[in-house]
C-alpha cells in the first residue's frame, strides 16, 4: 500500500512540475512581417509611359534574385516595363518604398497602384498569371 501511495505522490508532483514549466515557457519569437508598397511613383521607374510595370527589387548578393529577375524579364513588352531594381544600384528606391526583403516583385498599373506582389521567387506560372489577372481581371473569372 505504501508503494502505491508513493507512486501516486510522484505522479502528482510530476504533473504539477510539468504544468508549472509549461506556463513558464516563453512565447515563440515573432516572425518577420515584410511589407510591400501599395503605390509606386511610376516616374521613379523605367517605362513610365507603359501601362504596366513589373519591378523586381533585388540585390547583387542574392542568388534567388537572379531567378526572380529572369522570370520577370520574359514579361517585358510594349505594354509592360520590367525593371530590376538592385539594392546596390538603387538603394534610394529600396529605402523610399521600405523594401526590407529581396526579391520583392510588384506589378503596378499606369497610376502606380500595386495590383499584385510577391516576396521571394514565384513560379513563372504564378508570376505570369498575376500579370495577366492584373491586366485583364475578368478574363480568368468570366461572368463576375
Amino acid at each position: 500500500m505504501e508503494r502505491l501511495l508513493l507512486a501516486a505522490a510522484i505522479v502528482v508532483v510530476a504533473s504539477v512540475v510539468a504544468a508549472v514549466l509549461r506556463r513558464r515557457r516563453p512565447a515563440p519569437p515573432t516572425q518577420p512581417q515584410y511589407q510591400v508598397p501599395a503605390q509606386l511613383d511610376r516616374d521613379d521607374f523605367d517605362g513610365p509611359d507603359r501601362p504596366w510595370l513589373v519591378a523586381v527589387f533585388s540585390s547583387a548578393t542574392c542568388q534567388s534574385c537572379e531567378r526572380a529577375v529572369a522570370k520577370a524579364a520574359v514579361l517585358a513588352s510594349e505594354t509592360v516595363a520590367v525593371q530590376d531594381v538592385s539594392y546596390q544600384d538603387r538603394k534610394d528606391l529600396h529605402e523610399r518604398y521600405a523594401i526590407d526583403a529581396v526579391p520583392t516583385i510588384v506589378v503596378a498599373d499606369e497610376a502606380g497602384v500595386v495590383r499584385a506582389s510577391f516576396i521571394g521567387v514565384p513560379t513563372a506560372t504564378d508570376l505570369w498569371a498575376a500579370v495577366a489577372d492584373a491586366r485583364h481581371p475578368d478574363a480568368r473569372h468570366p461572368g463576375t
